[in-house]
């Protein structure tokens, strides 16, 4: 076990925290009309470390959506590759998406991997940066030819709530 192959770099993730999102109201159609709104997130970790899971809660509510928003975050360090695979989930469909997989380079981690949008194949980019002790960023975009432009979609920044 070697502590410092990658495997504790969401370890800052670890306890609960308030989230503030900015969400494009409509993704590759040129929008720039963003919604806001407010989340929680605990996240804990599973496999004695080489993972974590998260829940993110909000009342948010989209027009074609009742009730509250729920969606969780698996997080898997792989070892043998230094990577970590990211799989989200919702109360919308209740099905694990397709991973997108990466690390952390300085301090800021790029994960990359392929998605649908309105029954097109695109690439989906996970980046968490300006990570402090009490604080995050996390940022979605999506590309539509193969990752040479990038349409920023939904922008989450945490701050850690006390337990």
């Amino acid at each position: 076990m070697n502590a410092s192959d990658g495997r504790r770099d969401f370890d800052f993730y670890h306890g609960r925290w308030r989230v503030q999102n900015e969400r494009l109201k409509e993704r590759l159609v040129g929008s720039t009309d963003w919604e806001h709104f407010e989340a929680t997130q605990k996240c804990r970790p599973i496999l004695g470390g080489l993972g974590n899971i998260d829940d993110f809660v909000t009342d948010w509510n989209r027009s074609d959506s009742t009730g509250k928003f729920v969606g969780m975050t698996l997080r898997l360090f792989n070892p043998a590759t230094r990577e970590w695979s990211l799989y989200w989930a919702s109360n919308r469909e209740g099905l694990l998406e397709p991973p997108v997989v990466g690390r952390f380079e300085n301090g800021v981690g790029t994960f990359i991997g392929d998605d649908r949008h309105d029954g097109k194949l695109v690439l989906a980019r996970f980046i968490w940066s300006e990570i402090r002790p009490d604080s995050a960023k996390w940022q979605q975009a999506l590309s539509t030819d193969g990752g040479r432009t990038w349409e920023t979609n939904w922008i989450m920044r945490m701050s850690r709530r006390s337990s």
